[in-house]
């Protein structure tokens, strides 16, 4: 028997029934006859299946219904995407719906048992959605083409049949003749309208079954009332906070920048508009208009919003405000947060608003110092207060936004603007608690071995970077400047590099060597719970230290009299292939749509996915498929690693010690 407590989740076994012809679309989308492509036709076919299967199995089978579930979606998305590549919008709007629709499926859970649940009422269930769900792929069906094939009005029929065949079983676990008989005269009436191949009608019919099927069944209290409110559905798990406020924040962001208002021309592409906009809240910093010139002042107080409600972080905020309201935190909200800020989980609050403090003392002290900076350097007042709190801000939250067409090349020779802004980045790419704790350690003090091993990575990383553009550059993109000017730059290069995107010298001009230091450098980042993207310096550090402990034969990696635990290595490993992974998913996806050379694309690539906004001319060369898919790496750029966090630091509930070990030769 299913516990009560799942009766309405049983409702996604009818949809997810009900959804499973609608991939055969996807194999016909764009095409003008039913004669399709072969291999689309087959990767449509699978995820029907998949589809299916994963209905079947998802309560009963998590772990393997989750992965029918993302394999559907996958081979969906596979098959469609000859059409997607024509259309950017719907390419957008479907790479979100499946970044959504995995993350969803990776998160489900299936609720603890609180007592019987009848078999009727199961049916029920299944047989509610599946009627609400054959609206939807109706609509679907004959809204996807321009004009209606066989195909959509076969899918559409196959979808009512499995609604109709869902209610049919409801009615013989209810053993009543006459919803039966309505059920039996729905099946007969669809077989009888089949062959007509009238859209119009089909759509009708299928309208009017699930209507009245819904009628037939019995109101469900729990299906349309619920103890919380319509809102907290998007708030009550970390997941979803940070999805859909990101993705909201992103949404508002693209609509005030296309106001006439926002820019000098009046007027932007719309695609455009939504990549500065994601561009901003993901604090990456890449660019397809000039911000000082395409954008008003109206526009870049946007912009500036925009990156500083990204910098903050979205997830932080929002349990502020949680707090504010009287709500308690779960344990999920806390643990995420504790991630995600590095703060103390016995004074999360207290430590978000120290962190909210930390975050406008030091970018109020910046503007104040790039303020003067500019001043002396020839502006105005007026624009050098605003270029001052602009940069500050784009600084301190990593974003790389700036006043500047050249970003900051015209003051490669100003030390005080190149330290002051290299200084905002470090301090916003690590996070406030590990800045707060830095005098101690310098002092000689112990501090906690996250933040220390924060610290000591982004040393190694700053320093090596110096080093390297020293080296490589010292004749190249650095020549003709003085010494002293060659290794300002080449630190404020190593700092900006892994995560904030402001460049002091001509990126396109830079040597090979240079190139690849880049690319790892920005694969890297910045530190956890800072404003940087990337992997993460800690990942790296723990995989060094696992590294120097298989060298000397350790069978522990031990620090500070402490041992890590084997889990955390197991996380830095994780997260550093994932990153390869969708690393080499964009720019497989760039090479297939774009026709600009491949150093140029792996470029834009590494820097759009670790959220860092260097480009080597790139980005304005984008037609609106690249745009679409830089928008979308640099979403899953921002939000990717959390979510990741979240998918495996869960707590294991089964021990490893009941199995005996198994050592596998690698040599």
């Amino acid at each position: 028997m299913k516990p009560r407590a799942d009766i309405s989740r049983i409702g996604l076994e009818g949809a997810l029934m009900a959804f499973s012809p609608l991939p055969l679309l996807f194999a016909f989308a764009g095409v003008e006859s039913e004669d399709g492509s072969g291999w689309r036709t087959a990767l449509a076919a699978l995820a029907v299946l998949f589809c299916f299967l994963c209905a079947l199995t998802l309560l009963r089978r998590p772990a393997i219904g989750k992965l029918f579930g993302v394999g559907a979606g996958l081979l969906s998305y596979g098959a469609a995407f000859p059409y997607l590549s024509t259309r950017p919008f719907i390419a957008l709007a479907g790479s979100v719906s499946l970044i959504y629709v995995v993350s969803v499926l990776l998160d489900f859970r299936v609720g603890a048992s609180t007592g019987p649940s009848s078999h009727s009422d199961r049916c029920l269930q299944r047989a509610r959605w599946a009627a609400l769900s054959a609206l939807g792929v109706t609509a679907i069906s004959f809204l996807f083409t321009e004009s209606v094939h066989l195909l959509e009005i076969c899918v559409a029929a196959a979808t009512a049949l499995i609604a109709q065949f869902l209610f049919l079983n409801w009615t013989f676990a209810m053993r009543a003749p006459f919803r039966m008989a309505a059920a039996v005269m729905g099946i007969l009436l669809i077989f009888l309208w089949l062959p007509s191949l009238s859209a119009p009608l089909m759509t009708a019919l299928i309208a009017l079954l699930s209507l009245s099927n819904l009628l037939m069944m019995p109101r469900y209290k729990g299906f349309f009332e619920h103890e919380e409110h319509w809102w907290e559905i998007l708030i009550n798990h970390p997941g979803r906070i940070l999805f859909t406020t990101f993705f909201l924040l992103c949404l508002v962001g693209s609509l005030l920048l296309a106001l006439p208002a926002s820019t000098a021309k009046g007027e932007i592409a719309l695609i455009d508009s939504v990549f500065t906009s994601v561009s901003a809240v993901c604090v990456t910093g890449l660019i397809v208009l000039d911000t000082p010139n395409d954008f008003t002042l109206p526009g870049q107080i946007f912009i500036l919003l925009l990156i500083q409600l990204g910098g903050l972080g979205i997830m932080s905020i929002t349990i502020v405000a949680l707090h504010a309201m009287g709500r308690r935190l779960s344990l999920r909200h806390e643990r995420l947060l504790v991630s995600m800020t590095d703060t103390n989980h016995q004074n999360l609050v207290r430590s978000l608003a120290t962190i909210l403090k930390f975050t406008f003392v030091t970018e109020g002290l910046g503007a104040i110092v790039l303020i003067n900076a500019f001043y002396f350097n020839g502006d105005s007042l007026g624009q050098a207060s605003w270029r001052g709190v602009f940069t500050a801000v784009s600084a301190f939250c990593n974003a790389g936004f700036a006043l500047q067409s050249d970003s900051l090349i015209s003051y490669q020779d100003n030390a005080l603007v190149l330290h002051t802004v290299a200084a905002l980045i470090i301090l916003g790419g690590m996070a406030p608690a590990t800045c707060i704790v830095v005098p101690r350690w310098l002092m000689g003090k112990r501090i906690p071995i996250p933040a220390r091993i924060a610290l000591i990575t982004s040393i190694v990383l700053l320093f090596t970077g110096t080093f390297f553009m020293l080296a490589f550059e010292w004749n190249g993109i650095l020549a003709g400047l003085s010494p002293v000017d060659k290794l300002t730059n080449a630190w404020f290069q190593s700092a900006t590099l892994r995560t904030a995107g402001f460049n002091s010298v001509d990126i396109p001009s830079i040597s090979s060597p240079t190139f690849l230091v880049m690319l790892t450098f920005m694969f890297i980042g910045g530190s956890s719970g800072g404003t940087a993207g990337g992997v993460k310096t800690a990942t790296i550090g723990i995989l060094a230290m696992t590294f120097w402990s298989n060298i000397l034969n350790r069978e522990h990696i031990i620090t500070q009299h402490r041992r890590i635990h084997p889990g955390t290595i197991y996380r830095a490993i994780t997260i550093v292939f994932a990153g390869v992974a969708i690393w080499i998913l964009v720019v497989m996806m760039l090479e297939i749509t774009q026709s600009i050379s491949s150093r140029n694309l792996i470029f834009e690539a590494t820097s759009a996915i670790g959220t860092v906004g260097l480009s080597t001319g790139a980005t304005p060369l984008l037609d609106e498929m690249g745009k679409v898919i830089v928008i979308i790496a640099m979403f899953a750029g921002r939000i990717g690693p959390i979510s990741l966090f979240m998918l495996i630091n869960d707590d294991q509930t089964v021990s490893d010690l009941r199995y005996p070990i198994q050592r596998v030769s690698i040599t």
